[in-house]
């Protein structure tokens, strides 16, 4: 049994994804509807958040977790393998992120290659991230691109309101305003030059990547981050198979939890892209942190 945690609703383009390519496995999908969104939320926050969530997956049964959110990846996934699970917490567990799929498919360089190689070394693309405000000033995509393509230039537009506004189900015409007005102060800093990668870095965008392309010139090729994550993930477990064998739950199942106060009703756009109604069921995660009583106090 797999999890996967997000800070809401936007992993589930990623469960969606894995849960159609891999119908041998179990997944169980955890949205932190209480505290979403996490982009605007400082990084110790976050780290705690996520935290909170991996162990209530745990505790669900799942040997290894994939954080499906960049911002949680981002800010916590390397704070949680180093820190936590390294020095013997939930022994046999592990905790993994979408950041490295993701460079991985935009640079076709293995992550444990940290040095460029030809052809990469040769490549002048220049890769768009559009990302929430903690990814971005993380810097982890330029980072991780520049240590395999140094030649590409990453140039990232944060966009802080629009995981909010995909969350809450915004009108259409008001998603596509802001899209517009992001994509438009991207273009902006490239001069007119159009990027030959982009990278939708948070999981609520491909909920409106229709409205990326309507913005972003046609030449520019959007990056599908979900696909990257499966093949990935199917490369994973193919090294690592103990993780992907089955512990009596049923083959194909897919467990939505939340950890809102109510199941979130999902709106049409969310509804539209998983092909049908969602049924989240209430689970509260485990109280390490504080973070979340805290909130709920004030």
């Amino acid at each position: 049994m797999i999890g996967l945690f997000d800070s809401g609703h936007g992993g589930l383009t990623i469960a969606r994804t894995l849960a159609e390519r891999m119908r041998h496995l179990t997944f169980v999908y955890l949205g932190d509807h209480r505290n979403a969104p996490y982009g605007e939320r400082p990084s110790q926050e976050v780290v705690a958040l996520t935290r909170a969530g991996v162990e209530t997956l745990f505790e669900q049964g799942c040997r290894l977790v994939i954080l499906a959110c960049n911002t949680a990846t981002a800010v916590a996934c390397r704070t949680l393998q180093r820190d936590w699970l390294a020095k013997g917490a939930w022994p046999g567990r592990n905790v993994l992120g979408i950041v490295a799929p993701t460079v991985e498919a935009a640079t076709q360089t293995p992550w444990a290659v940290t040095e460029p190689q030809y052809p990469q070394k040769y490549r002048t693309d220049i890769i768009a991230v559009l990302a929430t405000t903690r990814t971005v000033e993380s810097a982890v995509y330029p980072e991780e691109i520049s240590k395999r393509c140094p030649r590409a230039r990453v140039v990232q537009q944060a966009c802080p309101e629009l995981a909010g506004l995909i969350e809450a189900g915004a009108p259409e015409a008001v998603l596509d305003e802001v899209v517009g007005a992001h994509v438009a102060a991207l273009l902006e800093r490239l001069d007119g030059r159009a990027p030959d990668w982009a990278i939708l870095g948070c999981t609520h965008y491909p909920l409106v990547a229709h409205l990326f392309r309507r913005h972003l010139p046609p030449a520019t090729r959007l990056l599908s981050q979900p696909d990257a994550v499966a093949d990935s993930l199917e490369d994973y477990l193919h090294r690592h198979p103990h993780y992907a064998a089955a512990g009596g739950e049923a083959a194909g199942e897919v467990r939505l939890l939340s950890t809102g106060a109510a199941p979130p009703s999902v709106g049409p756009i969310l509804s539209a892209f998983w092909g049908g109604p969602l049924a989240f069921a209430s689970v509260d995660t485990v109280s390490a942190t504080g973070v979340q009583d805290k909130r709920r106090a004030n």
